[in-house]
């Protein structure tokens, strides 16, 4: 459920990854032998393009983190405490994919455009399905298929997203996840001085980690033609230490 990693600059992409080859056989190879391809990845975790997961240190609030941990513990050499560490082991539970613009009629919901609790449940009776304790609660905006159809945005600026309010829901079912095609926010936000109000909600008081741009425009037919939009879901992040996020690539397992 990943999107590939782009490496060409966007409007919503100012610092792409980096990739570079640093052995390339036809150029520096003995015509016979053994010799090694090779190659070299940075990337910025959390841009608005690439798909990642958001650890419990990422989300800082009047100067703390989630329970209280203050937020001197993300200092220059990386985080210690709450870090992406705590999911070293992966994430294994029961995926949910609530898809808004199906709900809707619509291909995608328009930057800008927000979901609400009402569209959560409204989806869950429109798919047959129930989000659960402990599920990884996927809700699909449409942003990857309008980039890819429309081509890219500032969406640092206009994004479609969760309303504030739709966290409640969340916390009434006691999701363990949440990951969306977008970023999870609204922009411009629905509340007056704070930016990401779904992040503070869902990481810095509800203790959830974030999967932000996944792509679901593979899963959807599967689960259209199968009728059923629940799977068992894996989640690996890297095991970066003390990393306040990683790259990831949610697989779905139906």
């Amino acid at each position: 459920m990943s999107s590939p990693i782009e490496t060409g600059a966007a409007p919503d992409n100012p610092h792409p990854a980096g990739h570079r080859l640093t052995s390339r056989p036809e150029a520096e190879a003995p015509a016979t032998g053994l010799h090694f391809a090779t190659d070299h990845f940075a990337m910025h975790v959390h841009g608005d393009a690439d798909s990642h997961l958001d650890a419990l240190c990422h989300v800082v609030f009047d100067g703390t983190l989630y329970g209280g941990v203050p937020a001197s513990t993300v200092t220059a050499e990386g985080a210690t405490d709450l870090s992406v560490d705590l999911v070293r082991n992966g994430i294994v539970g029961r995926g949910v994919l609530l898809d808004i613009p199906r709900l809707r009629g619509v291909p995608w919901l328009e930057p800008g455009d927000h979901v609400t609790a009402d569209d959560l449940r409204a989806a869950e009776a429109a798919q047959g399905v129930r989000v659960h304790a402990g599920d990884i609660l996927l809700v699909r905006v449409g942003h990857r298929r309008r980039r890819e159809e429309a081509g890219p945005w500032d969406a640092s600026r206009s994004r479609a997203g969760l309303h504030p309010a739709a966290m409640e829901f969340l916390a009434e079912r006691r999701v363990a996840v949440l990951g969306s095609d977008g970023n999870n926010d609204t922009a411009p936000s629905l509340t007056e001085g704070v930016d990401f109000p779904v992040h503070v909600l869902g990481i810095h008081a509800l203790g959830l980690h974030f999967m932000d741009y996944l792509r679901f425009e593979d899963l959807v037919p599967l689960c259209e033609e199968a009728d059923r939009w629940s799977f068992l879901c894996v989640v690996a992040p890297l095991r970066l230490p003390a990393a306040t996020g990683s790259p990831v690539n949610p697989i779905a397992i139906l």
